[in-house]
């Protein structure tokens, strides 16, 4: 199910609805995932998709509440790998620089 909803994020050309799409993909498959994915529209997508990127990458920060999942409640378990997002945000910046200007929001 990410591809879909990553797919469907990136192609949603309303920015408030992405977030219907890039919220759940985060809580089930982990920030980093999803960032890593809209780095790669942003690299190799058509125009329209890297502006869906730009758009999803907004959403892509959405808070961890434990209300919307319990693998973020006092004493859940889960691989904070999952959500360390360091290095892709450091690659979607690099992504960003290596656009042509008129290609930048």
């Amino acid at each position: 199910m990410f591809a879909p909803l990553m797919a469907a994020a990136v192609h949603d050309p309303d920015p408030g609805f992405c977030l219907w799409f890039v919220e759940p993909a985060v809580y089930a498959f982990g920030r980093r995932r999803v960032m890593a994915v809209l780095v790669e529209y942003l690299r190799t997508g058509t125009a329209a998709e890297r502006a869906g990127a730009e758009r999803a990458w907004y959403y892509a920060h959405v808070p961890l509440r434990p209300d919307r999942s319990p693998a973020y409640g006092r004493g859940a378990i889960r691989d904070p790998a999952l959500d360390d997002t360091g290095d892709t945000e450091a690659a979607w910046r690099e992504a960003r620089r290596q656009l042509p200007l008129h290609n930048l929001g």
